[in-house]
């Protein structure tokens, strides 16, 4: 399939990062899109929302295990362009939409919801624009001597477009008639073993159906189609959104996205006028948040705070946990965006950064933090009574 996918991008003159976006992305991820029609067709909601939210998690750590596969540079530099840019700009983009549909009172078109159509046609705008871009670019990537440059690849001859298409189509079919027969194995597990449809979807099927695109990210590392490598795992991302358009359209008993339960959003705790700028995850389950704090001129301040693990097993799903340190101006801070944790030596070491948005008022900072002494935790909740 990559071959193939790889000849049609030269023949048609999209690209790898557009063919891997939407073609390789479309034929890998049929299997998860047939699994989240037919679990919505069958009322299994649970498992139709998990089985799309945990495949985009899944798909993105094998994008870390095909990086690992090229050892000459980071994949991501190597595949740099401004297809996969803006497709991964309409990724983060199409993620808000399905929340905000949850969130607001459902209003359906012949019983589909009218954020599907948003999604949609949201889809169809910036595929469109990534085309635009491509033919009259209006920046560049910054290259490197490993920034691979599609335009030093020969062209495929495109008489030969019919033939690869008619090659191209079986291939697809093959990944989405496996996802039907996922799609009821899910389900079937689900009742017989008592395990819940999120856990089912977000873990079982998101794995199996995603394992397609873990396969031909590897195999387009290994033929040197770098941007159709990184295009297709973003493309399968987009795409795995898309399952909640075509579940939502399945989905007979009203909204899909009113189907959303606590075990597939939860909310941050805020604090004054403190928000949320990144997080990353601990050993054991545990989240450690950077927060900053902006009021104007020179009222900036800085957070860090940890969520213990227990917190995403309660009911209330309003997250909220001790503050480690908080600090201003007075402190070697600035405009703190990125926190990292890693353990070291028993201990967990913080790494944070600033950017200088080119302004001369600011700095690009990199702190680190270790924290030598017991982390205080939030206390379990007491049985009442």
């Amino acid at each position: 399939m990559v071959r193939i996918v790889d000849r049609l991008a030269d023949a048609t003159g999209i690209g790898e990062a557009i063919a891997g976006g939407i073609m390789l992305g479309a034929a890998t991820s049929l299997g998860g899109t047939v699994t989240s029609i037919s679990t919505a067709y069958s009322g299994a909601t649970d498992l139709a929302i998990s089985n799309a939210i945990g495949g985009i998690a899944v798909q993105t750590a094998f994008l870390g295990i095909a990086d690992l596969t090229y050892r000459r540079a980071n994949l991501e530099h190597a595949a740099a362009s401004v297809e996969n840019l803006l497709q991964a700009a309409l990724l983060v983009s199409m993620l808000s939409i399905p929340l905000v549909a949850s969130s607001v009172p459902a209003v359906t078109v012949f019983g589909v919801d009218l954020f599907s159509f948003v999604i949609l046609s949201f889809y169809i705008f910036v595929n469109w624009m990534v085309l635009q871009a491509k033919r009259a670019p209006m920046w560049y990537p910054q290259r490197s001597r490993e920034t691979q440059n599609e335009a030093e690849e020969g062209e495929e001859d495109r008489a030969n477009v019919p033939r690869l298409v008619a090659a191209f189509i079986p291939l697809a079919l093959l990944s989405g008639g496996a996802g039907y027969v996922l799609g009821d194995t899910g389900i079937i597990l689900s009742e017989r073993t008592g395990i819940s449809q999120t856990a089912v979807g977000g873990i079982m099927t998101s794995v199996m159906t995603s394992i397609p695109e873990l396969v031909t990210s590897i195999a387009a590392v290994r033929r040197g189609a770098l941007n159709l490598a990184v295009g297709g795992i973003i493309g399968g991302n987009v795409f795995d959104v898309l399952f909640l358009v075509l579940g939502d359209v399945a989905y007979r008993e009203g909204s899909l996205y009113h189907a959303f339960t606590d075990t597939h959003r939860f909310a941050v705790a805020r604090h004054g006028t403190f928000a949320v700028t990144g997080a990353d995850a601990l050993p054991g389950g545990d989240v450690i948040l950077a927060e900053r704090r902006y009021d104007g001129g020179l009222e900036v301040g800085m957070r860090i705070r940890r969520i213990g693990a227990d917190a995403f097993t309660r009911k209330a799903r309003t997250l909220d946990g001790p503050i480690l340190l908080e600090t201003d101006l007075a402190s070697e801070i600035d405009n703190i965006e990125a926190i990292a944790a890693q353990v070291q030596g028993g201990d967990i070491v913080l790494t944070l950064l600033s950017d200088d948005n080119f302004n001369l008022f600011q700095r690009t900072l990199l702190l680190r933090f270790r924290i030598a002494d017991p982390v205080p935790r939030p206390k379990p909740a007491r049985p009442a009574g």
